[in-house]
């Protein structure tokens, strides 16, 4: 057979360009209806499947455009119309479109096939696989499948190479390998922001706070030009920890390098300054937001229903749908939160039905929110038929919102119950044990009380520490119940047993109710009187300046006593004492609380 004269080749070259160059536009713009029209043309003037090198370029190119419209399947029907065997790039982008799209398992598993196939790895599919084992659920990732990419990785040339390191260290820090990753930051011969953020993001993840604040200083001496996801990340880390002043720190030096700027910083600085219990502030970085994404709005409606501004965050959402954006299930979350802090049970009703409209099912997480509102309200055999129709196995979650809403009214029989499936969870945790035990104190049922103390001790689980802690001139003061190891403390309990006088002689009585041992007044009114947030209180007192409210973070939910004291301390003394609990922020202020009482 006669050659094409190389006119007609010219011009078939120039079309299979011209067609590659129209795919590499349509899928910069994702425009999938133009793309697929296309890809009709394509197939009906014979260019697929691809039998020539040139239609090779086109195939290869739709697999790009369907990955990036979120199509892997689509992606895969055109890697089968590529000739065989496919190239290393076209298996590179396959396993890239199952990674990118929330298929891990389809991702290495065509990494394996590629590898089978005689195929090599190379420095652009080894970050995909790494990304889908990353991504992949633990009981569905195999369990050496880190180290065993990382070895193989080893054997290629692109072992130093700095993309495909920081690749394997994400991975690594996703794995909670943080050992692994560590040890492979500090070998790489060099580093970019990638693999920088992810050893920080690592740490951050795995609540190993103070080691993520150590890298990222690290990274600042070193110059490194740290991104958005970089800043947001130590943020985070600064809101977990409720570390006010290197949050504030972080957030000036955003504002000069222009990172502040982006949404995923923003919604971190908006949760950092909530979480510290500067609402007002957090507001006003939502604000001044000159871009918004779904996760700042979340961000600030957790802030309101926390901060209990039940108003602001029904406005606030109103305002995101009228700004276009979808909710989701975090947002509907936020709300019934909202609710809850609030009491209002018929809004709740409405926003957990609202959920199917926007076709979001009900997590466990919701239905815990739900039982805690009708809980709190009192609604108790409401909320226990709610959690016997969840069609899920209720968690533990969902049981503890019940256990603490019978805590709150006194109700043993239903807390018996409610303990007695939290505990069949395979829960092994001492609040549990110790609500159950409060709620029989609370009742009169000291027996009961005691007993369950007992099968606590039985079961050899160990009482959590209440923990307290205040945040001053740039050191962190952490304190326990009638702890005495702070250098301050004879001043501590001096000026807490001054404003102790100030605030019976105002009626203050202490409530012992909750003192699960059954023993005499005075002892009871000694166990209550210097719990953990009363002497981080009384350390604000002789430390922190006048005019400025004394913030205070406390890990565990605050008691009714201490609830009562903080709001007679606030009369007595004049001052403003800002308290995060486990459950909410409480503002003290002139005798009352922000909550309404109601926590």
């Amino acid at each position: 057979m006669s050659k094409p004269p190389p006119a007609a080749v010219a011009a078939t070259a120039a079309c299979t360009r011209s067609l590659a160059d129209l795919l590499l536009a349509l899928s910069a713009a994702r425009a999938l209806p133009k793309g697929q029209q296309l890809h009709g043309h394509l197939l009906k003037a014979g260019h697929l499947p691809a039998t020539a090198s040139s239609h090779a370029l086109i195939a290869h190119h739709l697999l790009t455009f369907y990955a990036r419209c979120a199509l892997p399947g689509l992606s895969l029907r055109a890697f089968l119309d590529l000739p065989v065997p496919p190239s290393a790039a076209a298996w590179s982008s396959l396993i890239s479109s199952f990674a990118q799209n929330g298929l891990p398992t389809a991702a290495f598993d065509s990494f394996r096939r590629m590898l089978a196939t005689g195929v090599p790895a190379t420095d652009r599919n080894i970050p995909s696989a790494a990304k889908a084992v990353a991504a992949a659920a633990d009981s569905s990732r195999p369990p050496l499948a880190p180290h065993t990419l990382h070895g193989l990785s080893a054997k290629t040339p692109f072992a130093g190479d700095v993309f495909v390191g920081s690749a394997l260290l994400d991975m690594y820090a996703k794995c909670g390998h943080l050992a692994d990753a560590r040890q492979l930051f500090d070998e790489m011969p060099e580093r970019n922001v990638v693999s920088w953020s992810a050893l920080i993001c690592g740490y951050a993840d795995s609540g190993m706070h103070s080691a993520a604040i150590e890298i990222f200083r690290l990274a600042l001496e070193e110059a490194v030009p740290v991104n958005d996801f970089t800043v947001s990340c130590i943020v985070r880390v600064c809101a977990a920890a409720t570390l006010f002043e290197l949050g504030a720190q972080v957030h000036a030096r955003s504002i000069k390098t222009a990172l502040n700027a982006s949404p995923f910083v923003g919604s971190s600085l908006v949760s950092v300054y909530s979480k510290c219990g500067l609402v007002e502030r957090a507001y006003r970085v939502f604000g001044e937001a000159p871009e918004r994404n779904l996760g700042i709005w979340n961000a600030v409606l957790i802030a309101s229903a926390q901060h209990g501004h039940t108003d602001a965050a029904f406005r606030r959402f109103m305002e995101m749908q009228n700004a276009g954006f979808r909710p989701n299930y975090i947002t509907f979350l936020c709300l019934l939160t909202a609710c809850s802090h609030a009491g209002l049970v018929d809004e709740g009703k409405r926003y957990f039905s609202l959920m199917k409209e926007y076709s979001i099912e009900p997590q466990a997480e919701h239905y815990a929110a739900m039982v805690d509102l009708l809980g709190r309200v009192g609604r108790i055999s409401e909320a226990l038929d709610l959690v016997e129709s969840m069609p899920m196995e209720p968690p533990e979650s969902v049981w503890g919102a019940l256990l603490m809403a019978c805590r709150m009214f006194k109700d043993a029989d239903t807390a018996a119950i409610a303990a007695k499936s939290l505990f069949e969870t395979g829960s092994r945790s001492s609040g549990a044990h110790m609500l159950l035990s409060s709620t029989y104190a609370a009742a009169g049922r000291h027996a009961d009380a005691a007993l369950a103390r007992k099968a606590m001790r039985d079961a050899g689980i160990r009482k959590e520490t209440g923990l307290s802690w205040l945040e001053a001139a740039g050191k962190v003061h952490t304190f326990v119940s009638n702890c005495r190891r702070h250098p301050r403390s004879n001043e501590i309990y001096d000026v807490l047993e001054k404003v102790g006088e100030k605030m019976e002689a105002a009626g203050y009585v202490a409530d012992t109710s909750a003192v699960v041992k059954d023993v005499d007044r005075d002892e009871k009114q000694a166990t209550v009187r210097y719990h953990s947030e009363r002497l981080a209180i009384g350390l604000g007192l002789l430390i922190v300046p006048e005019g400025v409210p004394i913030r205070v973070m406390k890990n565990l939910r605050v008691c009714d006593d201490c609830h009562n004291a903080i709001k007679y301390l606030s009369k007595c003394t004049g001052r403003i004492v800002v308290l995060r609990d486990n459950h909410r922020f409480h503002q003290f202020e002139d005798g009352a609380c922000s909550c309404g009482d109601f926590w």
